[in-house]
């Protein structure tokens, strides 16, 4: 029998597939909420520090030959830490003896499933500041970097609430309150099955598009998307709105490394075993990300009541 040719095998280390990359990143905007609400194309972060620029006044008419009066500004900063995340699975190590097409089309179903939960995990450590996988208690390393941690603007939803527009509604106007702009809005299963159900005085529903589980992408003109990952874990989230556009940035290394690996438990899977012992080869995907939200005063969230 003819061994692989190990010169053309993908082997520990191997950068994932240039070509592969811009496929990644569309992916992760397509799927996460955030992503897809900012607008905005994915910045490379290395713990980079984010100016922000307000300024205090409005423009001030000046007389001819007249006097100028201070206008002002406060400047401010925002550091996006990245954060390592990664995902790895077991293939049978035929990927190995496999030709080099084969193996390029086993990376990318690993890349479509990796960019999915990439893009899952950006809303829920971002929305919750909690470990995706565990989803349990707050994460350490994201802190107060999160939305339910961050936006004390808050409009409390109440179970099978008839008014889940008025709680929109409510949240729009703490926000714009405050003179920001609401760019979008992100809305859990919850609130959306209620705006889904809701009749008007002829017995016609007020919100058609959001039936039957529908995303429509906007709701009476304004950006909207909707996301399980909004109530992940049983959290008490409902919606968020606010200027995603302008206030959130978010940002993935597109050095994307993924290891082969061939032997012992990297997953500390005491059940699984050995990989050799198993004739399995480990596909690993490693990235960092980072997210800043810019401002909290500009958002708010809806919450059920505990």
């Amino acid at each position: 029998m003819a061994l692989p040719n190990t010169a053309n095998a993908i082997t520990k280390g191997t950068m994932f597939p240039a070509e592969l990359v811009p496929e990644f990143l569309n992916k992760v905007r397509g799927h996460s909420s955030l992503a897809k609400m900012s607008g905005a194309k994915p910045t490379p972060f290395n713990g980079n520090t984010l100016f922000t620029f307000a300024m205090d006044n409005e423009v001030d008419i000046v007389a001819e030959a007249g006097a100028k009066s201070a206008g002002g500004a406060t400047v401010g900063t925002k550091t996006v830490t990245p954060i390592k995340i990664e995902y790895g699975a077991r293939v049978s190590d035929e990927f190995l003896w496999a030709s080099e097409e084969m193996r390029m089309n086993i990376l990318e179903t690993f890349a479509e499933g990796w960019s999915k939960k990439v893009a899952r995990g950006l809303d829920i450590m971002a929305m919750h500041g909690v470990n995706p996988r565990t989803g349990l208690a707050a994460s350490t390393l994201i802190g107060t970097n999160n939305f339910d941690s961050a936006v004390s603007n808050s409009v409390t939803y109440l179970a099978n609430s008839s008014t889940a527009d008025a709680n929109i509604e409510a949240a729009i106007a703490l926000v714009q309150g405050g003179e920001y702009d609401v760019s979008g809005a992100i809305l859990g299963n919850t609130i959306k099955g209620a705006l889904a159900a809701m009749t008007g005085p002829d017995g016609h529903r007020l919100y058609p598009d959001l039936a039957w589980g529908n995303n429509p992408g906007a709701i009476n003109g304004l950006p909207v998307d909707t996301n399980s990952t909004v109530e992940f874990n049983s959290a008490l989230s409902r919606a968020y709105v606010g200027d995603f556009a302008n206030l959130f940035r978010w940002g993935i290394a597109k050095e994307l490394p993924i290891e082969v690996i061939r032997y012992g438990n990297p997953d500390n899977d005491s059940t699984a075993g050995d990989l050799a012992g198993h004739n399995q080869v480990y596909l690993r995907g490693e990235a960092f990300v980072g997210w800043a939200i810019m401002d909290p005063a500009g958002f708010a969230k809806v919450v059920a009541s505990t």
